[in-house]
């Protein structure tokens, strides 16, 4: 199998070596960035199986880069990384675009760990370029959902969390489903996130519709309808 094209943009060239060090004796290729402007412009030129992106860099700071990467259409998978390691700060992260988040200090050995799953969950998904669901269409790689062909404007995490309802569809989600593989959170922080968004997410996908598009499972969890 043939190892990872790894794009890590970090200042501390110190991490970075550890990093591109361990991921070389797995067969695994770090391009560093010791800054974000770089970072922004090998991004964009140059095909990455994943991006290692620190949140906080001396020029562009990781959530502008992550957001003009999301915006010109890129979508490759992106770990966060940051001192930052609040609830708070990783749901910003997170509906900000990333795939992961991960707080430092960290072990290598998990870092590389994550990729290699965000890598694979990613390859899983390409041969699905668009996901049907009765009235629902999933772009994946335009990012762009639609119902009954009206454009449903979602933000970042909405659209993650709509492409994560097409890919189960039919079947009902939990709160803990959805925290550990949307918010890639394996514990309940005693957070709301998941129904403040799911809130969002409904008025979004039925505004305009008679028709529901989410079922609310009492005790359960939610799923997602046809919304014919």
């Amino acid at each position: 199998m043939a190892g990872l094209n790894i794009l890590y943009v970090e200042d501390d060239a110190r991490a970075a070596r550890q990093v591109r060090d361990l991921a070389a004796k797995g067969g695994d290729v770090v391009q560093w960035a010791d800054n974000g402007t770089d970072g922004l412009k090998r991004a964009g030129a140059e095909p990455f199986d994943v991006i290692i992106l620190d949140r906080m860099l001396p020029d562009l700071d990781g959530l502008t880069i992550l957001a003009r990467l999301r915006e010109s259409g890129i979508d490759t998978p992106v770990l966060m990384l940051s001192a930052l390691g609040r609830t708070s700060d990783r749901a910003e992260g997170l509906d900000g675009g990333a795939d992961d988040y991960l707080a430092k200090p960290f072990e290598s050995e998990e870092l590389l760990a994550r990729l290699r799953a965000l890598h694979r969950r990613a390859s899983g998904r390409a041969h699905s370029a668009v996901i049907l669901h009765g009235a629902f269409e999933c772009h994946v790689k335009a990012r762009t959902a639609f119902r009954a062909n009206r454009h449903l404007s979602l933000s970042p995490r909405e659209f993650e969390l709509f492409r994560y309802f097409m890919e189960n569809a039919g079947e009902v989600l939990t709160r803990e489903m959805l925290l550990r593989d949307v918010w890639k959170m394996n514990f309940d922080p005693q957070t709301n996130v998941v129904d403040v968004n799911i809130g969002r997410l409904r008025r979004k996908l039925e505004e305009g519709f008679d028709s529901p598009a989410l079922e609310t499972i009492w005790g359960a969890g939610y799923r997602l309808l046809e919304g014919r």
